[in-house]
This record gives C-alpha cells, sequence and structure tokens, in this order.
C-alpha cells in the first residue's frame, strides 16, 4: 500500500520506487514475479475450494461444527489476505507501467514543441531574410534609374 501512495502522488520518493521498479522489471525480475504470483493464485484458489467445501459441508448437515467455524474464519482470513495482496500487487505494476508511458509521453510531447518552435524559427528568418533580399533588388533598382 505504501508503495502504490509512492506512486500516487509527487514526491522525490516517487523517483526511487520507480527506479527500484525499473530495476526490478529487468532480467530475471519478470520471471521471478510472474512464477510468485501464478503460486500465489494457486495457493488462493484452493484456499476458496477448502472454503467452499466446508460451506457444502455445513448446508448439507444443517448443524454446524465448531472445528468447521474455526477452519472457515481462518480459511477467509487467508483467502482476503492473499486476495488483497494479488490486487495491491497488480495495482502497484499497472501505476508503474502509466507512470512510466506518460513520463514517455510527456518527453515525446516536449520534444515535438521544441522541433515545432525550431521550425517556426527558421520560417520567421526566412521570411525575414527573403523579405531583406527583396528590399535590397528594390533599393538597387531604384538606384540604376
Amino acid at each position: 500500500m505504501a508503495v502504490i501512495l509512492a506512486l500516487m502522488f509527487r514526491t522525490p520518493l516517487r523517483k526511487l520506487v520507480i527506479m527500484g521498479l525499473n530495476k526490478l522489471k529487468q532480467g530475471k525480475g519478470p520471471l521471478i514475479a510472474k512464477t510468485v504470483a501464478a503460486t500465489v493464485l494457486v495457493v488462493f484458489s484452493s484456499i476458496l475450494y477448502g472454503a467452499m467445501e466446508i460451506e457444502k459441508r455445513s448446508r448439507e448437515g444443517g448443524v454446524v461444527n465448531p472445528t468447521d467455524e474455526v477452519l472457515m474464519a481462518n480459511l477467509l482470513l487467508e483467502a482476503s489476505l492473499i486476495g488483497f495482496s494479488l490486487f495491491l500487487a497488480l495495482m502497484t505494476d499497472r501505476l508503474h507501467y502509466y507512470i512510466k508511458e506518460l513520463y514517455l509521453t510527456r518527453k515525446n510531447l516536449e520534444n515535438a514543441i521544441k522541433l515545432n518552435q525550431d521550425r517556426e524559427d527558421n520560417k520567421s528568418r526566412t521570411m525575414e531574410d527573403t523579405k531583406e533580399t527583396k528590399d535590397k533588388t528594390l533599393n538597387l533598382k531604384t538606384k540604376e534609374r
């Protein structure tokens, strides 16, 4: 959650977090992250399956066993923790991606603006040069007469 908050607000910590995530996503980092995410997802689905089995037993029997209540509470806590962790990891990844794209887009926009300004400056200089040349030729023609 702290990483997401650091990414959300423009602070000096944001650049540090982005650099860290960039380093993490290079090399073998993405492969390891995907493997861990897949493992956690399998554990998450296993916990949900166990919770559904306990729920099915309690519906069939009608009487809720105290052991099943404790197991169900434990499984729900584990499932919520793992689900929340997966959600935060996904949010962190997407925020990092969008901020990185935003930086690249801003940089490209600044370059395009500079290029456009340079073209405008060159165009105005060329127009001034042509105007001066025309004035000179007119002056020379009037002197010849």
